[in-house]
């Protein structure tokens, strides 16, 4: 799996939102990538695909729907190399709530995988227990000044670890970093949430919240324009947006190479435009929809 291997610094790695919540999606789109390689960009390459399943205690960031069986997850992504992801990233777990059968379920499971954690101390409950896990560090913990995020590249406990997205143009002191240092920054590309938002910590640990089952009311945004939702449009509009072109000339030859693809909260319709965008040259765009969209079994919406 690309997470164990070393990386091509001519390539980007994308890492895929969806692992229980697009199941249905992925069952077409990867065999799509593995036989058809010349609809993609073959600068692109699939890193991982992050979720975890709904009602999980450990799950944070966006609240999860995905039911699809984690056994039948795993062996599609074991099919087709991809390394899964288990995003429990709950910043409020507390001792009692590492004895959870269904997170401790799953981490037998996906004994090879990955997590992207936010709790230190389900970070060394996970270290001593599962020693064949690797660990991303998540984003919910808002780190956004550099020198804060830097340390957090320094711990040797993970393998990648990723920005706030109000760091992403900060070029010259992303190009002072060793190279060491720039393999294990995994830039999140296509947030929508408001640039100058203050309230991004508080909204994490609402989602922290109400998977403990402690919290009833969901957070309420008060940014501009909070009411229309996700719009891949406007998140093109963010002053943290990274593009394609963005990848091409300025990322990839600063000597970075992952980049991690929000979208867990949406449907399958919106996520497959992102693929599209993301991995897909454009003339081939209407053959991979129609793969997809003709596949009467996939719920788009």
């Amino acid at each position: 799996m690309t997470d164990r291997k070393t990386l091509r610094k001519d390539t980007a790695y994308y890492h895929l939102p969806g692992l229980f919540e697009f199941y249905e999606l992925y069952r077409l789109f990867l065999p799509l990538f593995r036989k058809h390689r010349e609809y993609f960009y073959d600068w692109c390459e699939i890193g991982s695909v992050y979720g975890a399943p709904a009602d999980c205690l450990w799950g944070g960031g966006r609240t999860s729907f995905g039911d699809h069986d984690p056994g039948e997850v795993l062996e599609l992504m074991q099919e087709y190399g991809v390394s899964p992801r288990l995003t429990f990233s709950n910043s409020l777990l507390r001792q009692e709530h590492l004895s959870d059968s269904k997170c401790n379920d799953l981490c037998r499971l996906f004994s090879d995988s990955g997590i992207i954690i936010h709790s230190d101390l389900l970070l060394d409950y996970l270290k001593s227990n599962y020693p064949g896990l690797y660990f991303v560090s998540s984003t919910t913990k808002v780190q956004t000044g550099f020198q804060q995020f830097v340390g957090e590249l320094k711990r040797e406990d993970f393998l990648y670890a990723v920005p706030d997205f109000r760091l992403n143009k900060s070029f010259e002191q992303w190009k002072s970093l060793p190279q060491s240092r720039k393999d294990k920054v995994e830039f999140l590309c296509n947030e929508c949430c408001y640039f100058g938002c203050g309230d991004r910590k508080a909204c994490y640990e609402a989602v922290s919240r109400k998977n403990l089952g402690e919290g009833d009311s969901e957070h309420h945004c008060t940014a501009p324009d909070a009411a229309w939702g996700y719009r891949f449009s406007e998140a093109m509009k963010n002053p943290g947006f990274i593009g394609i072109e963005d990848i091409q000339t300025i990322y990839l030859p600063m000597g970075f190479s992952n980049f991690k693809l929000e979208g867990r909260g949406l449907g399958s319709a919106l996520v497959l435009e992102i693929l599209l965008y993301y991995m897909t040259k454009p003339e081939y765009q209407i053959h991979v929809r129609e793969e997809i969209y003709l596949d009467n079994m996939l719920d788009l919406f």
